[in-house]
């Protein structure tokens, strides 16, 4: 059975597991004319205590992060995928995407890296193992 996804959301952190996930996605996209949604989180364990309370800091981060994800977004448009859109949130990377982001977005199908670039979290335990154990829609985890 071959299933066809209208929504897609796709995780990207500038790793090369998570590169080659936005590859896929980009494809996958394609071939099922489906809406492409980019995501990023801003990892605010990884700020110290100062810069965490420093708002300006925060909503720097914030921006140049969504700056960021529209040369992604560019890149899908350019490779010939009509509909994409970027989403930035902040918090753990895999709790916030399973319970932030997805129910936001409501995607068919979630890809991800299987590691980490950044964060204490790619030492402790896979997100992308997280994600697919508790995410409620299916995962695909690129290596």
């Amino acid at each position: 059975m071959k299933m066809i996804a209208k929504k897609i959301l796709v995780g990207v952190d500038d790793s090369p597991d998570a590169l080659l996930a936005f590859k896929y996605a980009i494809h996958q996209a394609k071939r099922d004319q489906a809406t492409l949604v980019i995501v990023s989180i801003l990892e605010s364990q990884n700020m110290n205590v100062y810069q965490v309370l420093d708002t300006d800091f925060v909503h720097g981060e914030y921006a140049a992060l969504k700056e960021h994800l529209r040369d992604y977004q560019k890149q899908a448009q350019d490779a010939g995928v009509s509909d994409v859109q970027v989403v930035v949130s902040e918090g753990e990377p895999g709790e916030t995407m399973v319970k932030d982001v997805i129910p936001r977005v409501k995607p068919d199908l979630l890809i991800i890296g299987s590691i980490a670039k950044q964060g204490v979290s790619r030492h402790f335990g896979s997100q992308a193992a997280y994600m697919a154990k508790y995410a409620p829609i299916s995962v695909l985890v690129v290596r």
